[in-house]
Parts: structure tokens; C-alpha cells; sequence
């Protein structure tokens, strides 16, 4: 198809001079001079008609820009979800601290089999003159703690401390076979003690005391007990 164009180009383009040269030939001899004259102008008018055509511009079909995506707009969004967010009210912190000092699984064997369960032994104190140990037991472990938490609470003993939370003197106590002494030092010494008693001593908030250990036992609950029964003979009185 493309080749059939050319050759119509080409014909429609070499036509003119064919019939101009056709001309000459058929006129007379006086008119010849002329003719031959018009056949040389014919290259010249078609060089300059191709030089014509070709300074003809191109113009290429214009294609639209394509616009940019519109930023999606959260103003809205962020407003009706940000109001309809609960309030989240922080839980109130409890004025005891509290530590584990025993946690230890325990088995109960029945006619179905063995049931097994956990046993926390927790101290409780308020660093200030207050202290006191609970035991419980429960099928989980956030639940014994709890219990035993309820536990210590009850068997909370206030204590009467000197003015550098000290203690007035000296005491010992036995429980099961733990046996603890404590005494009291000069002022600014320090809290000198190891194991369970340690720690009872610590969240009772007294200070400036040495305790020892005077027996084998390793059992921190024992121990625990043995330093709250010393410490119950500076028991504060009721209403005071």
C-alpha cells in the first residue's frame, strides 16, 4: 500500500514536465525557443513545491496533562474518632509496696488424681512503720497473689520507731527453727541484714539496726515470721 502511494506521488509530480517536453515537441519551430524555456522552469517549481511542503510544520495531536490525585482530607475523620475515645482513668496506685519472697507449686493428691495448685509467701509495708507477711494459695498465680496480698493486709503490725526509725532496743525471736536477733546502731550506720529479714525490715522502713541470723534454716517465711514476731514487741498501741 505504502509503495502504490510513492508511485502516485512520483507520477503526479513528473506529469507536468512530460507534457511541457510533449509540447515542445509538437509546436512550431519559431514557438520551440519559448517552450524550452518553460520545460527548464519545471525542476525549479517542483524543487519548490518539496521545499514547501517540507518547511509545512508537523502538528502532533496535544495530549492533556493528567492531574494530580487530591490529597484525601482526615481533618473530619480525626475529629469524630478523636472525640469518641474512652477515657482512661489510671488505676490508684496502693500506698504498700510489696515483694515476693517464697512462690512455690504445690500438689494436693485426691481420689481423682493430683491437683495442683500455688502457694505465694508475700511481705507487705508501707516504708514508713507498718509491715506484715501473708501466705495463700490459689489454682493461679495472680490470684494467689492477690490473697496473699488480702493476707498481709490483715496481719498488718504497726510499729512504734525511735526518731531515726530506728528501734529502742535490742530483740530476738524464734519461729520454727529460725532464730533472729536484732539490735539497733549509732545513727546514720544503716540498715545491716540478709535473706527475708531484709526485706521485712526494709518495707517496715527502719533504719540504723543490725539483724542476724543465729540458725541454719533457709526457709524465707520462717525467717520472715521469726522478724515480725521480734519486731511485735514495738508494737504501737491501738488509737495511737
Amino acid at each position: 500500500m505504502t509503495e502504490t502511494k510513492t508511485e502516485k506521488n512520483i507520477e503526479a509530480t513528473i506529469s507536468p514536465a512530460e507534457t511541457k517536453i510533449a509540447e515542445v515537441v509538437s509546436t512550431p519551430a519559431t514557438d520551440k525557443i519559448e517552450a524550452v524555456a518553460t520545460v527548464a522552469e519545471v525542476p525549479a517549481t517542483v524543487a519548490t513545491i518539496a521545499s514547501a511542503v517540507a518547511s509545512i510544520p508537523v502538528s502532533t495531536p496535544a495530549t492533556a496533562p493528567i492531574p494530580a490525585p487530591a490529597r484525601r482530607n482526615n481533618s473530619f475523620s480525626k475529629k469524630s474518632f478523636g472525640s469518641r475515645k474512652r477515657t482512661q482513668f489510671a488505676k490508684p496506685r496502693s500506698e504498700f509496696d510489696q515483694k515476693i519472697i517464697k512462690i512455690r507449686r504445690v500438689t494436693r493428691v485426691v481420689s481423682g488424681g493430683r491437683r495442683f495448685s500455688f502457694s505465694v509467701a508475700m511481705v507487705l509495708g508501707n516504708r514508713k512503720d507498718s509491715v506484715g507477711v501473708g501466705l495463700a494459695k490459689a489454682a493461679d498465680t495472680a490470684l494467689a497473689i492477690e490473697k496473699a496480698v488480702r493476707n498481709a493486709k490483715k496481719n498488718m503490725l504497726k510499729l512504734k520507731l525511735t526518731s531515726n526509725n530506728s528501734i529502742p532496743y535490742e530483740s530476738s525471736n524464734k519461729f520454727c527453727a529460725a532464730v533472729v536477733r536484732i539490735c539497733p546502731t549509732k545513727k546514720g550506720r544503716g540498715l545491716s541484714a540478709g535473706s527475708a529479714t531484709k526485706t521485712v525490715l526494709e518495707l517496715a522502713g527502719i533504719t540504723d539496726v543490725t539483724a542476724k541470723l543465729l540458725s541454719r534454716s533457709k526457709n524465707k517465711l520462717n525467717i520472715a515470721k521469726a522478724t515480725v514476731g521480734a519486731l511485735e514487741e514495738f508494737k504501737a498501741e491501738s488509737g495511737k
